[in-house]
């Protein structure tokens, strides 16, 4: 399988709840998706509100050749500037994500490696209006080797299902 065969079976599953987008997407990325998610409890009547929380993620996938750990910072970078430059606190703002999803042919070993190591946080305002997580997944398509950071874990069984990986 190649990175682009990869991202064609990836996506199908991102179009129900996320947003995607795939025309007018600035390079480096080849797609991007966004989701926004707005909760609300309340007594009785709606305008009896107890709380509300509104939750945001950014996703955005890389489509490679060959990575190395010097086009992995670049695409970190990009991702997570792009991503916050959404945010806007509040304060029913609960959480806004981004995540990058890598599907080279080939990548370096070391920028493999460091996948595991790379996180960013942001929290507005003490987290009382919120906070920001970075999510990282890489697969190399030529091995099926799959890495990702400690908050991309809970993506890594739902993403071997989606491209039939080990």
């Amino acid at each position: 399988m190649t990175a682009n065969e990869a991202l064609e079976r990836l996506l199908p599953s991102y179009y129900r709840y996320y947003d995607v987008i795939r025309e007018d997407v600035e390079p480096p990325f080849a797609a991007e998706a966004h989701f926004h998610s707005h909760g609300e409890q309340y007594v009785l009547v709606k305008s009896a509100r107890v709380s509300e929380a509104d939750s945001h993620e950014y996703v955005y996938f890389a489509v490679e050749q060959q990575v190395d750990a010097a086009r992995l910072d670049m695409l970190e970078q990009t991702a997570w500037q792009r991503g916050i430059s959404y945010v806007k606190p509040h304060n029913s703002h609960r959480n806004s994500d981004v995540t990058l999803i890598v599907l080279a042919d080939h990548i370096d070993p070391d920028a493999l490696a460091s996948v595991k190591k790379r996180k960013h946080y942001q929290s507005y305002r003490f987290s009382l209006q919120g906070w920001s997580n970075f999510r990282l997944i890489a697969l190399e398509t030529s091995t099926g080797t799959l890495a990702c950071n400690r908050q991309g874990q809970n993506l890594k069984k739902l993403f071997r299902n989606i491209t039939n990986q080990r």
